[in-house]
């Protein structure tokens, strides 16, 4: 088949996490789950932090922010998902693809930062607590979201542009559940080498910058928890940390999952597995996650269902 202009290409055929007719129900319901608790929890955490006064402060200002994404990072690729396996199909649509590639960019870039700067928080907090309130003021904390927004929006634009000048068979198919832009760049017929440099470079900037910046900031908290004298000033230091620490591991080590299983395998179930440990899973226990480590939002949690149970 010859290959065709990237404007005649109409449509790109997703083959999803298995071919097996038989599985297709449990797969449905198996997502369908996942998707509604990853949502309700999120929504949660957001609406809890947003009702409660007590927790108008710096850190679940980002906490909350990073469950906002999270909600919109799984719907950037589970709904059509569902749509697709319901309606027994598997085509996605040019503009769709292209739309799913800038959304997924943007929400893992926006997680990656807001990881980093949340640890820029705990170590502000634990080794510069006199100045916490001057260095994490409102507007800084504001600023800090929309820069990295507006950062990343453009990295994200800017592989949508890139995508833009490649030329693709008539129904191609991605052996993915979504539109992955690796997958995509070894499906393409024209020449990917800035395309790749681009993902590299994207790469490094939204996953090594971030981590770096994460590791420095809890080398120096050990480094002051080191230093403590008090016993109850160390747990409850680190109790601040654990929660924020265990989503750090399970987003970068499900992250590097994805990208060693690209790497190392072609087997396209290995790549699709661990890419739903890393858009599905991963969102949907964060807020179990900072639920069942965080005292203070499960004190919220439950005033505002308290609110809400007594409302009906």
């Amino acid at each position: 088949m010859e290959a065709e202009n990237h404007t005649e290409v109409s449509q790109f055929l997703l083959l999803g996490l298995s071919e097996d007719p038989e599985l297709q129900p449990v797969l449905f319901g198996l997502f369908l789950f996942m998707y509604l608790v990853t949502v309700l929890g999120n929504l949660l955490i957001v609406l809890a932090i947003s009702s409660d006064s007590h927790l108008h402060t710096p850190m679940y200002f980002f906490l909350s922010n990073l469950s906002f994404v999270d909600i919109c990072f799984t719907s950037t690729t589970v709904p059509k998902m569902l749509v697709n396996i319901q309606s027994h199909r598997k085509d996605i649509s040019y503009i769709q693809c292209l739309t799913q590639v800038c959304f997924y960019m943007f929400f893992s870039g926006l997680d990656s930062f807001l990881l980093a700067v949340m640890a820029y928080d705990r170590f502000v907090a634990i080794c510069h607590p006199l100045h916490y309130t001057v260095i994490m003021n409102p507007r800084f904390c504001v600023l800090t979201v929309l820069i990295s927004s507006l950062i990343i929006s453009w990295e994200a634009l800017l592989h949508v542009f890139l995508m833009l000048q490649l030329t693709f068979s008539a129904c191609t198919e991605i052996s993915h559940f979504f539109c992955d832009l690796p997958q995509i760049l070894k499906l393409a017929r024209s020449d990917t080498l800035i395309n790749n440099i681009y993902l590299y470079m994207a790469t490094a900037l939204l996953g090594v910058i971030p981590i770096t910046g994460i590791l420095y900031s809890y080398s120096q908290i050990i480094s002051s928890l080191v230093k403590m004298s008090s016993t109850v000033n160390k747990y409850k230091a680190f109790s601040t940390c654990g929660s924020h620490l265990s989503v750090v591991s399970l987003f970068y080590g499900t992250g590097l999952g994805v990208y060693l299983s690209s790497a190392v395998t072609h087997s396209f179930q290995s790549s699709s597995i661990a890419s739903v440990m890393y858009t599905v899973v991963t969102p949907m226990l964060n807020p179990f996650i900072y639920t069942l480590r965080n005292r203070d939002v499960k004190g919220a949690l439950g005033r505002l269902l308290s609110r809400a149970v007594s409302c009906l």
